[in-house]
């Protein structure tokens, strides 16, 4: 079902090509006719796409994750899903890598990753940029701000998006410019070395905006309402999740409120040639919803 290309020089290995994101990346190094390798947890639903061969293998299975890396010289590592061992996962994955002889990591990392960050996952991306950086891969890191395709995902059944995100401001990005950028880095990763891309939408906005902007496209009324960081854990605690989910949840709004999501970069336009999305062109082409 899955073509393997003829090329002899060695294909890009993407994770996370049954996902959102690395499925786009896989779709668009296909449309370039590059050779690569899909490495998935569940083959079964991986994307059937030209030159492209699909492989087994979690960050966590070291055996698999070695078969899949074996030759490959430049890999594109999209984030673990979210758990409480999920650094330790990258980690696991980035040895793996160093040992199969990988020479260049692109992995998708978040917007202001730092050990202090006030979201508490993008301290997880820090900590995997750092242990990269320490086993001597070169690299780029894509960081991204908040996906624009999950603001619709951020309203309650009620038409109200809450969370103590206060007028700070977020640079909701399209996960479709984050994948032609991806596609650009890996297409020729040499010239972008040791870069590090912070990758954000055109407009940095409240979530009052964005509410306005969701209003249209959904043709109903949806509007913010702030919360206090105490109200928001308690409106999250029917779920049952541990508390480093809530601690994420929450912090998504707690960082909006301290401006660590503001800011508009042109990267993207650097990489594809193109300005980036805007939110409601993305929610436009998604139907609001």
């Amino acid at each position: 079902m899955l073509a393997m290309t003829g090329s002899s020089e060695a294909p890009v290995v993407v994770t996370g090509a049954t996902g959102r994101l690395g499925g786009r990346v896989a779709r668009r190094l296909a449309e370039r006719g590059v050779a690569q390798r899909l490495l998935v947890r569940s083959p079964e639903r991986a994307p059937a796409l030209p030159g492209a061969t699909v492989v087994p293998g979690g960050y966590g299975d070291r055996d698999a994750v070695l078969r899949g890396l074996s030759g490959a010289r430049t890999v594109f590592m999209v984030s673990a899903s979210e758990s409480a061992d999920r650094i330790s996962q990258h980690r696991a994955f980035v040895d793996a890598a160093v040992e199969a002889g990988v020479e260049h990591l692109v992995y998708v990392s978040f917007f202001g990753a730092a050990p202090d960050a006030v979201f508490t996952l993008a301290r997880d991306h820090f900590h995997t940029e750092e242990h990269i950086r320490g086993r001597g891969l070169a690299h780029t890191f894509l960081r991204d701000n908040f996906y624009a395709e999950l603001v619709p995902d951020l309203v309650g059944a009620d038409g109200v998006i809450r969370g103590p995100a206060g007028q700070g401001r977020t640079a909701f990005v399209a996960q479709d410019d984050i994948a032609d950028a991806a596609a650009a880095v890996l297409a020729g990763p040499d010239d972008h070395a040791g870069a590090v891309y912070d990758l954000t939408g055109p407009e940095s906005l409240t979530l009052d905006a964005a509410a306005a902007i969701l209003s249209e496209q959904q043709g109903r009324t949806v509007t913010y309402r702030s919360e206090t960081v105490e109200e928001a854990y308690a409106s999250r605690a029917s779920y049952g999740a541990p508390r480093w989910q809530l601690d994420a949840w929450v912090s998504t709004y707690t960082a909006i409120a301290a401006g660590q999501l503001d800011g508009v970069t042109g990267a993207v336009a650097r990489l594809t040639g193109r300005a980036a999305t805007p939110l409601a062109e993305v929610l436009a082409v998604r139907g609001g919803a």
